[in-house]
């Protein structure tokens, strides 16, 4: 049987024409694409666990200018780390200075950065360490607690906590970056150091 020529012709340019409408249908017709997922955040801060992060954050926080006590060498005072985070020495005698005048002008004056005194009385830096003088017994929501509210020991029913503890600001930390802070400090070697009970104003101790 003979082919057409023309048909068969014909029959091609319908398939061209077919393919490349296909080919050439509208954006909208066609699937859209998806977004790229997130990029979730690091865990740990990036560092290589909780503790590490938590050995970060107190650096940079800055929590061993009041917390670690100084000791005199040939540069001067300098950070003791062989107390690091154990708050003011107990053998330590408040600083020898006129109280009244520091409260009235609103002074605050350290002696080696651990005990403060000012308008709200003296105010002496806590034992952080993990031993039972410090933080060894507590929670982890008791620390998230004291981060968050100002209040000592992590205790709803104490004290606010004194300058020159920025309490204010560190609220602001997430979370997990306050549970951070909290599983290094309960990862240093534990000092025994009672520290002295904050004391009042001169002038509410009539």
């Amino acid at each position: 049987m003979q082919k057409n020529p023309a048909l068969t012709a014909s029959f091609i340019m319908l398939l061209m024409a077919v393919f490349t409408a296909c080919n050439n249908q509208p954006a909208a017709d066609k699937p859209a694409e998806q977004p790229a997922a997130a990029t979730a955040a690091p865990a740990n801060g990036g560092y290589e666990n909780q503790v590490k992060w938590g050995e970060h954050l107190v650096a940079i926080m800055g929590c061993n200018d009041c917390h670690t006590p100084r000791k005199m060498t040939d540069k001067g005072p300098v950070p003791d780390m062989d107390n690091m985070l154990s708050g003011h020495p107990a053998q330590m005698p408040p600083p020898p200075i006129d109280r009244k005048m520091a409260e009235a002008k609103g002074l605050a004056v350290t002696q080696t950065l651990t005990a403060w005194v000012g308008p709200w009385g003296i105010s002496y830096a806590a034992n952080l360490t993990p031993d039972s003088t410090g933080i060894g017994q507590w929670k982890e929501e008791q620390f998230m607690y004291a981060l968050r509210n100002g209040k000592f020991k992590g205790l709803e029913s104490s004290r606010t906590l004194l300058p020159p503890m920025p309490w204010e600001a560190f609220k602001n930390a997430s979370d997990d970056e306050i549970k951070a802070i909290f599983y290094y400090l309960k990862s240093i070697k534990p000092v025994h150091n009672i520290v002295h009970d904050a004391e009042p104003p001169v002038t509410a101790m009539k």
